[in-house]
């Protein structure tokens, strides 16, 4: 029985692809992919002469089944690609992925480039833990339940897609319901015109604003949320911080080594609260 592949392909800078990934997509009877006129692209570049198919979302349903049952019954290899990245990360690919494993076909990975790991790695934040969300959503009602999820979560790193024409509408709406954020905002990710805006919100929306290219390219944005961690007093680690300074007398400093000695709290939210505290003192 023949297999699936998963393959990743570069999210804008060519060069960005394994041999891994040009021995597979060399080798395989089919390629599946979301616009013919995109991946041609990459491969009349690596010489990749292979059978391109469109697989995108208006077809999905439909053409799942009729590959699933080549693979099976012609005994082919069929690699799936998106335009730009990761397969599935808000890109086709479920609908036969899913087949594929209720018909134990054997689906294999082909890592490589995604914008939201991408970003991540970049951004300065700690990302030992995050939340992506995809594109983010359009409908007053879906934006209000997202806002409020964002809000109760524990996790403080999300991380979405959005078009070029909407991002600055979208960063100024997360400004008015999510207090102190900091945020990446990524355009053009290993492009040739890539950029980069951080820090406050508000700083980042100044930027994007007098930029007359901004309305250009791709974005990828993280977020990140300052939650306010109690322990068993209830007192947040930002107060217990400002107490031990007024009552010891000693510098933010050395009230973080202190509460460290003195509490079974992580060393990474106490000093995640000290940078929290920083600008007043």
């Amino acid at each position: 029985m023949g297999k699936l592949y998963v393959v990743a392909t570069p999210i804008g800078n060519l060069s960005d692809v394994s041999f891994r990934q040009i021995e597979i997509l060399k080798g395989v009877d089919m390629i599946l992919c979301e616009d013919t006129r995109q991946s041609i692209k990459l491969l009349n570049h690596y010489e990749i002469k292979n059978k391109l198919v469109s697989y995108h979302k208006f077809n999905e349903e439909s053409k799942a089944s009729k590959v699933i049952e080549e693979i099976k019954n012609k005994d082919i290899n069929v690699a799936l690609i998106s335009d730009a990245g990761t397969p599935l990360i808000s890109d086709p690919g479920y609908v036969i992925t899913k087949l594929a494993r209720e018909n134990d076909i054997e689906v294999i990975g082909v890592p490589g480039p995604s914008a939201v790991i991408t970003a991540l790695s970049v951004s300065g934040f700690d990302v030992d833990s995050f939340t992506y969300c995809g594109f983010f959503p359009r409908e007053s009602k879906e934006k209000k339940e997202l806002i409020e999820r964002i809000n109760k979560s524990e996790t403080d790193i999300f991380v979405f897609y959005e078009s070029p024409k909407r991002v600055v509408g979208t960063l100024e709406y997360l400004m008015k319901n999510i207090s102190d954020l900091e945020v990446l905002v990524c355009s053009d990710l290993t492009k040739l015109h890539e950029r980069h805006y951080y820090g406050k919100i508000d700083k980042v929306l100044t930027e994007l604003r007098n930029n007359p290219n901004s309305e250009l390219g791709e974005y990828t944005f993280i977020i990140k949320k300052h939650n306010i961690v109690k322990d068993d007093n209830n007192l947040s680690i930002e107060a217990q911080l400002i107490d031990i300074v007024v009552k010891e007398n000693v510098s933010l400093k050395e009230a973080v080594d202190i509460l460290k000695e003195n509490s079974h709290l992580s060393k990474k939210d106490i000093y995640n609260a000290s940078l929290n505290l920083k600008k007043y003192f």
